[in-house]
């Protein structure tokens, strides 16, 4: 059985060498392939994804959604594994995807359609481990033909249809090694989820949405789901969480508002 990765990028060459190089003893020597589909970089990216062998496609930004799904619809593979560019697979993830593929083609395909994988994230070069962090379940591995993502401007979601196990070894997500790369990406998605807020309903001003919303999120992830263990990464984690739901919402009040 072979293994096709998927993955889209945009400027990451600082990440794609390390997600790549974490597939090759999935891929290597004929196993599987490597997708990547790009969207203009202007950095090295394309010219590292090609240096592992990667079959790269330049194409228009379409959205989360869509450009992931054309990733999909490239890939050759029994077995679709969906990776971020700022993701790598843990040796034992990489044992177990063997194991499975290796079962798949013994007694075809095997009796799972797809695969949760646990998503241990990073910030600020610390794994967190709690605070709704970890394990962090991801549909991410499915056979080819059974999985497309649902159309979403963000948080977009794998859809698979047939039955679905779980994997136990992490996938390790390298998310916001600077305080800076995290406050853009928040400022980032907090527009995208505005756009979502304000396609529902007009949105009013809220100061339940725009104060209380995010209070009780940090008081809720750093203290009832045990956030503050994480030390310092924790604090500042949650902390600016809460700053990006308040900003989603005072987003979606002025996105309504010009509407």
């Amino acid at each position: 059985m072979q293994l096709s990765v998927v993955i889209i990028t945009f400027n990451e060459e600082a990440n794609i060498g390390r997600t790549l190089q974490s597939m090759q003893p999935l891929v290597a020597d004929g196993k599987g392939e490597i997708i990547v589909v790009d969207s203009g970089s202007t950095d090295r990216t394309v010219e590292i994804a090609k240096s592992f062998g990667a079959k790269v496609f330049v194409e228009e930004w379409k959205g989360f959604s869509a450009q992931k799904n054309s990733a999909i619809d490239k890939a050759t593979g029994d077995w679709i594994l969906s990776l971020d560019a700022d993701e790598e697979v843990s040796d034992g993830l990489t044992k177990e995807i063997a194991e499975i593929l290796q079962g798949a083609a013994e007694d075809g395909f095997g009796s799972e359609h797809g695969y949760w994988l646990k998503r241990q994230n990073h910030f600020l070069g610390r794994p967190l481990r709690h605070g709704g962090f970890w394990p962090d379940p991801k549909l991410r591995m499915f056979h080819r033909g059974t999985g497309r993502v649902g159309n979403r401007s963000v948080h977009e979601t794998f859809q698979v249809t047939g039955r679905l196990g779980t994997l136990n070894y992490p996938l390790l997500h390298h998310s916001y090694p600077t305080l800076s790369d995290y406050i853009a990406h928040m400022n980032r998605y907090s527009s995208l989820g505005a756009e979502m807020v304000v396609a529902k309903d007009k949105v009013r001003f809220s100061f339940a949405n725009i104060v209380l919303r995010p209070l009780f999120t940090f008081i809720y992830n750093y203290f009832f789901r045990l956030g503050f263990l994480d030390g310092r990464e924790g604090l500042l984690l949650h902390l600016y969480h809460a700053v990006y739901v308040s900003w989603k919402y005072a987003k979606a009040w002025e996105l309504s508002r010009q509407k």
